[in-house]
């Protein structure tokens, strides 16, 4: 009896501990941010993105332009620390389709983030779009951005929150191709 009140009591405890937030968080795996890079020759192509958009728009992506895709959720710290790098280099290369992929988050909240950080290009909010990346280079961590070659095949991602410098040294290295 008294091992049963025991097992009881640290069951109760350990529930305790956990779960009970009312937050929007999600537990999430973080890249470090490691740059995969996939020779021309070994691509595979990504899968069609196209969809709905935070803003209510159908969008689709065009081959024939090099494309940068970044996986967020607006609750993700990684996420959303990246965000100015993403908005500012989406100015930079103007030739470059920059997109974003909602997943595991609630479409108001992010197209509040989307509106509060005035991001200008478009996030799909369909995340069953990451399982066409299964065989090539899957978003396997939030954030993550896989970048695409003009002939539509995934060229690199980078697992974790982009710098300016990687993600500039892929776009630049895509484009020269």
């Amino acid at each position: 009896m008294r091992r049963a009140l025991l097992i009881a009591l640290v069951t109760l405890s350990l529930a305790a501990c956990g779960g009970g937030s009312s937050s929007n968080q999600e537990s999430f795996v973080s890249g470090n941010g490691a740059v995969t890079f996939i020779n021309s020759s070994d691509r595979k192509p990504a899968p069609e993105l196209t969809g709905l958009t935070l803003t209510g728009k159908n969008f689709t992506y065009e081959v024939g332009k090099v494309g940068v895709l970044n996986v967020w959720a607006s609750w993700c710290s990684p996420c959303r620390a990246e965000i100015p790098t993403l908005i500012e280099l989406s100015k930079n290369y103007a030739d470059v389709q920059f997109m974003g992929l909602l997943t595991r988050d609630n479409p108001v909240n992010a197209e509040a983030f989307a509106r509060r950080f005035a991001i200008p290009y478009p996030t799909l909010i369909d995340d069953s779009l990451l399982i066409g990346f299964k065989g090539s280079l899957p978003a396997n961590a939030i954030p993550s951005t896989v970048v695409i070659d003009k002939q539509g095949r995934v060229a690199a991602r980078i697992s974790g929150a982009v710098t300016v410098r990687s993600l500039s040294n892929v776009i630049d290295k895509v484009i020269a191709q």
